[in-house]
C-alpha cells in the first residue's frame, strides 16, 4: 500500500482537542509569564537576567517533554529559583582533625583577614597616593612590610599567587638559562599529579639531580656547583613524606659554604609557611631560621602553616629579591589586591585559626567531645589531629574525637549532605568527629547536624 502525505491541516486537526490529541508546544507556559512571576521577580534582584532565563528554560522543557505538568510550572521554577545560590561553593564544618585540609580549601580565615577582603573588595587605594592623587607603586607594600616585621632575618619580599609560583619566580630569576643542583630525594610530586622537575624546567632551567634517593653528600653538591652552568643550588622540604633509616642530607650553612665558593645563589623552598619556628613541631622548616643559616630566597605557602589566603611568599636578601621582582614572570604571578589585604592582617593580627588549631588543648577538645557524644550518642575516643597540606608528616596532634559504628557510610554521607555539610572521618568501620577544627561557638550547630544525620542514616 502506497504511503500519502499528510497535509498541514490534517496535522493540525490531528493534533487539535477535537481529534484526541494535544500540541505540546501550546503546553508550554510562555516565557514572559514566568518571568512575572513571584518567584522571577524575587529571584531578579539578586541574580542576573540570563541565570533566571536558564531557570525558566528548564521549566519550559520539562513540560515540552511531558516531564512536568503545566499546572505545576510556577511552583517548579520557584523551587529552582530558591536553590539557587551566588555561589556553588559550600561551608563545611571540619570535623576530620585534619587542620589544613587541602580538599577544603586548606587554612580558614582569621575574623580580621574577613573584614580585610571586605574592605578591600570595593575601590582602595592599592596603587594611588592619597595625598598626591598620583599613581604609586604601592600594591603589597603593607603586606611586605608585615611580612619582614614578623621575620626579621629577611631584608625584603615579594609575595606572588601559590607556592609553585614562588618556586618557578625563583629558579627562572636566579638560575634562568642554567643549571640548579637539587638531591634526588628532593625531586617531589605535589598535589594533583604536578611534579617540581616540570614546573622548574618550564622556567628554561636544567635541572642537575644528584646524589641518591636516600643519601646526598657535600661532594655531591661540590661537584655540581664547578660545572659550568651551575647558577644555583635548590633545597626543597619533601613536605609530605619522610625518608628514615640509612640516610644523609647536607644542611644550609654547608650549601651556603659551596654556593659562596663558586658564585651561586641558594633557594630553599621550606614548603608549609611556618615563619619562626613553632615547638608543637619542632622539626618543621621555618623561614627566619632557614635565612639566618644563610638562604637567599625562602619560599614558603601563605594557605598552610601561615594561616592565611592562598599565596607564595618569598623573603630573602634584597638583592636576590630585587631580581626576582625585575623579571618579567613577577608581573603574571603577582597577587590581587583581597588576597593582599587578607595575608597583610593575617601576619598583623592574631587569632589565627590555624595556629589555634595546631595548639588546641587536648582537655578542652576532650570536654567538648563528651559534651557532643552527650547530645548525639557515641562514645569519647583518644584521635589525634593531623597538620595536613604536607606540613609535619606523620607528627600527630594529641585530641579527642566522638566514634559512632552504627551505619559508618551511610552516616558520613548524611553529614556531607546536610546543611550545614559535616566532613568526618570514616575509619574502622566507625564515623569519627573530631571538634579541633570547628570552632567552638558552632557546636550547637555540629550536634544540630550530626543528630539529623543519625535519623537519614537510619532511614537510608
Amino acid at each position: 500500500m502506497s504511503r500519502r502525505r499528510r497535509s498541514t491541516r490534517e496535522i493540525s486537526d490531528a493534533a487539535s482537542p477535537a481529534a484526541g490529541g494535544t500540541d505540546p508546544r501550546r503546553r508550554v507556559p510562555r516565557t514572559d509569564a514566568l518571568l512575572a512571576g513571584p518567584a522571577a521577580r524575587a529571584a531578579l534582584s539578586v541574580h542576573r537576567e540570563t541565570v533566571v532565563r536558564a531557570k525558566v528554560r528548564e521549566i519550559q522543557q520539562a513540560v515540552r517533554t511531558g516531564a512536568l505538568d503545566p499546572g505545576r510550572a510556577e511552583e517548579a521554577l520557584a523551587e529552582r529559583l530558591e536553590s539557587l545560590d551566588t555561589t556553588s561553593m559550600h561551608p563545611v564544618l571540619n570535623a576530620t582533625g585534619v587542620v589544613v585540609h587541602t580538599n577544603l580549601g586548606r587554612a580558614p580565615l582569621s575574623a580580621p583577614a574577613l573584614e580585610a577582603l571586605q574592605r578591600a573588595a570595593g575601590y582602595v587605594d592599592v596603587e594611588l597616593d592619597l595625598s598626591t592623587g598620583r599613581r604609586a607603586g604601592k600594591r603589597g607594600a603593607a603586606t611586605v612590610a608585615a611580612l619582614l616585621a614578623a621575620c626579621p632575618a629577611a631584608e625584603d619580599a615579594v609575595v606572588v599567587n601559590n607556592g609553585a609560583a614562588g618556586l618557578l619566580l625563583s629558579c627562572a630569576a636566579l638560575a634562568g638559562g642554567g643549571e640548579a643542583a637539587i638531591s634526588r630525594g628532593e625531586l617531589i610530586e605535589i598535589g594533583a599529579g604536578f611534579r617540581l622537575p616540570e614546573l622548574i624546567e618550564s622556567a628554561h632551567v636544567s635541572l642537575h639531580e644528584i646524589g641518591a634517593t636516600n643519601r646526598t653528600h657535600p661532594a655531591d653538591y661540590a661537584a655540581a656547583a664547578a660545572r659550568p652552568d651551575a647558577r644555583a643550588i635548590l633545597k626543597v622540604h619533601p613536605s609530605n613524606y619522610r625518608v628514615e633509616g640509612f640516610t644523609a642530607g647536607v644542611d644550609l650553612p654547608e650549601l651556603r659554604r659551596i654556593a659562596d665558593e663558586h658564585d651561586l645563589a641558594l633557594i630553599a623552598d621550606v614548603g608549609s609557611g611556618l615563619l619562626t619556628p613553632d615547638p608543637a613541631i619542632p622539626d618543621e622548616p621555618d623561614v627566619d631560621t632557614a635565612l639566618r643559616q644563610g638562604a637567599d630566597v625562602v619560599i614558603a605557602s601563605g594557605d598552610k602553616l601561615l594561616g592565611g589566603p592562598q599565596a607564595g611568599v618569598l623573603l630573602g636578601r634584597a638583592e636576590a629579591i630585587a631580581r626576582l621582582r625585575r623579571h618579567p614572570l613577577y608581573r603574571a604571578l603577582r597577587m590581587d589586591k583581597l588576597r593582599f589585604a587578607a595575608l597583610e592582617a593575617t601576619v598583623a593580627g592574631s587569632d589565627v585559626p590555624v595556629v589555634d588549631y595546631l595548639h588546641a588543648d587536648p582537655g578542652t577538645l576532650r570536654g567538648r567531645a563528651e559534651a557532643l557524644a552527650a547530645e548525639v550518642g557515641g562514645e569519647v575516643v583518644a584521635h589525634d589531629g593531623r597538620v595536613g597540606g604536607g606540613g609535619a608528616p606523620g607528627v600527630p596532634l594529641p585530641g579527642w574525637a566522638v566514634r559512632i559504628t552504627e551505619s559508618p557510610e551511610e552516616l558520613a554521607a548524611a553529614l556531607r549532605a546536610g546543611d550545614p555539610a559535616v566532613l568526618a572521618r570514616v575509619h574502622e568501620g566507625a564515623v569519627l568527629i573530631d571538634p579541633r577544627c570547628v570552632p567552638a561557638g558552632h557546636d550547637a550547630e555540629l550536634a544540630s547536624a550530626v543528630r539529623a544525620a543519625r535519623v537519614t542514616a537510619r532511614e537510608a
